[in-house]
């Protein structure tokens, strides 16, 4: 079928509000699934009550998710645990990322020379999502499981692809941004978050300086497409007694240089800090 062809997404019938056309059902059985992924295997009472769902209703959404292979229970802990369809699921997205596949050799590189975990991030629905990570042999280390969701206000990825927004975007989502704060060094105003991140472009890279977790630190910079624009963010994180602050230009220079080799293979634009 020519591409022509396959331009709308959607019939006639269903313009209107978004709202208006979800299927409730599946709605509750995402969010059921969404919660089972940020864990390592749930009851259903725990999934019944961190989803908001009823224990009926999210049964139902499991046996129908368990039919597709999307979930698993075990039958010895009784829990429910992510299964192999959900990961292929989830996997397409990144087999059609180039960023992604373009990231992981350099990804990895950065992390052998700076010790610390790298990682690759995107903005989602006013979050941060984590794709990817490099994760170093260190016993003491940054991690984020494939998925994971962090708020934008406490993430150098955040602040980074935050940065290259249109300015009254960026504004108007800092200003929408529910800033709870997780440290005493934690962002908690719209006017803060807009000066890190005239920062981050001042200086080419963006800090989360324990603003998430006291003990760990996090510099990050953004990859650009053939627009311009920042479609992605890589970082090197690590505990603050190895990440020092003496350290953070010296590895915001590296995750500078890693982010530009990413943007050159995917054949992105460069943008000059200096």
């Amino acid at each position: 079928m020519d591409i022509e062809a396959r331009k709308r997404g959607r019939p006639r019938l269903f313009e209107g509000r978004d709202e208006d056309k979800v299927v409730r059902a599946l709605d509750k059985g995402l969010v059921v699934l969404r919660v089972i992924s940020e864990s390592d295997g749930l009851s259903l009472s725990e999934i019944a009550e961190t989803s908001e769902v009823s224990a009926p209703t999210a049964y139902r959404s499991l046996i129908t998710m368990q039919m597709h292979g999307l979930v698993a229970f075990d039958d010895h802990t009784q829990l429910w645990r992510i299964d192999v369809e959900a990961f292929r699921v989830g996997s397409a997205f990144l087999s059609n990322s180039a960023v992604s596949e373009q990231a992981r050799p350099v990804m990895q590189r950065l992390m052998e020379s700076t010790g610390e975990t790298s990682n690759l991030g995107i903005l989602s629905d006013r979050e941060v999502v984590f794709l990817s990570q490099a994760e170093t042999h260190e016993p003491i280390r940054a991690f984020f499981r494939p998925g994971t969701r962090s708020p934008v206000h406490t993430s150098g990825i955040g602040k980074a692809l935050l940065a290259f927004r249109p300015r009254e975007e960026a504004q108007r989502l800092a200003e929408q941004l529910d800033m709870k704060p997780f440290t005493d060094n934690t962002i908690c105003s719209a006017d803060d978050l807009m000066k890190a991140v005239d920062e981050m472009v001042a200086q080419g890279f963006a800090v989360d300086d324990e603003e998430r977790t006291l003990g760990m630190r996090c510099v990050a910079a953004p990859i650009f497409n053939s627009f311009g624009e920042a479609v992605a963010a890589i970082s090197t994180s690590g505990p603050s007694v190895r990440v020092t602050k003496d350290r953070v230009l010296a590895l915001g220079k590296q995750v500078r240089a890693a982010a530009d080799e990413i943007s050159r293979n995917i054949a992105g634009r460069i943008v000059d800090f200096s």
